[in-house]
């Protein structure tokens, strides 16, 4: 294993302070936390928390700052913060007007942010959620009951923090936040495994010409191990998975991401980007709307890509997407 840290335990709390000290216009470190929370000074809004295990970034701490995430709260490599770390989140992010909370669906987050409300409550801070379960490719995984929560989740970062930049309120957010989790579906591929720092070896194996598809965040099993194929069959597969989910029809409006999982370079990306606008765009006569390509919800170093669309159902969603934002990852 080769990665440039010091103490392999000590890998996340020293990727938070370089973080808090390189971006400390934008962002802290909550003392005595795994928080980053938001430099901006108080406006009066619904406060936006999210998080998981370390691993995935950007994903949470680099979509904290105005226009999206309040706060973000890291645990330990692939494994969910503490209900106590994920308290201090909230407490940071609440300006009086309550908190929600956006959770991905894997057992141990939804556990322990759930905890963590109730705590939060019992300090009289109004608190809301949304379990995110945007991965098509199995219904029931590792770590999981039901879907998983993947790189779906940013855009609803994105969306609903533009939400309550604009001053919605905490149940209009939780609305809105049910309504985007019922039209987002991602789907994703690994080329190679990711390697956790504190355990040292790769988490799963593929042969040099082996792809597996529907392959987890963590590394957890998708639904098929194949020999690679060029990218245009990759997109290929996806979008037949795709279509057995999405209810479309021609001039339809989608936002799409192209997510690198970590090792994959844009040049791979941006060629399989135009392999999903022939296929979308071209092939289904669909309107895609918004486009985004780039490393957004990774699992550490592991090679491959995921797609994620979201069905337009209210224009404002496009306004939402287009608003500026103050942040390091997006």
């Amino acid at each position: 294993m080769k990665k440039i840290i010091n103490q392999p335990d000590q890998v996340v709390d020293d990727m938070l302070n370089g973080l808090a000290y390189a971006y400390d216009s934008l962002v802290r470190r909550v003392p005595d936390t795994t928080v980053i929370a938001r430099t901006l000074d108080p406006s009066g809004k619904v406060g936006l928390v999210s998080g998981g295990g370390s691993g995935h970034e950007p994903s949470h701490a680099g979509f904290v700052g105005k226009g999206m995430l309040s706060a973000a709260v890291a645990g330990q490599v692939f494994t969910s913060p503490t209900p106590d770390q994920i308290l201090e989140g909230i407490k940071a992010a609440d300006e009086g007007q309550g908190v929600f909370l956006v959770i991905k669906n894997y057992t141990g987050d939804v556990m322990n942010f759930d905890m963590a409300k109730e705590l939060a409550e019992l300090e009289d801070i109004e608190v809301d959620s949304i379990v995110v379960d945007d991965d098509i490719a199995v219904e029931d995984s590792t770590f999981t009951a039901g879907r998983r929560g993947v790189a779906g989740t940013v855009f609803m970062h994105k969306i609903l923090g533009a939400a309550a930049e604009s001053g919605a309120s905490l149940k209009n957010i939780k609305a809105l936040a049910e309504q985007v989790n019922d039209n987002l579906y991602s789907i994703g591929l690994a080329l190679s495994p990711a390697t956790n720092p504190e355990v040292g070896k790769p988490g799963f194996e593929l042969e040099d010409n082996e792809i597996e598809f529907g392959i987890g965040i963590h590394g957890e099993p998708g639904y098929s191990r194949e020999n690679l194929k060029p990218s245009k069959e990759l997109a290929e597969e996806f979008l037949s998975k795709l279509k057995k989910e999405v209810d479309w029809s021609a001039g339809d409006k989608f936002a799409v991401m192209v997510n690198g999982m970590g090792a994959t370079p844009l040049m791979e990306q941006f060629v399989f980007m135009n392999d999903i606008r022939a296929l979308l765009d071209d092939g289904e006569e669909l309107e895609l709307v918004y486009r985004k390509v780039g490393d957004y919800m990774t699992a550490i170093d592991m090679a491959g890509v995921s797609l994620t669309l979201l069905k337009i159902e209210d224009e404002q969603w496009i306004d939402y997407l287009n608003a500026p934002v103050e942040v390091i990852g997006w």
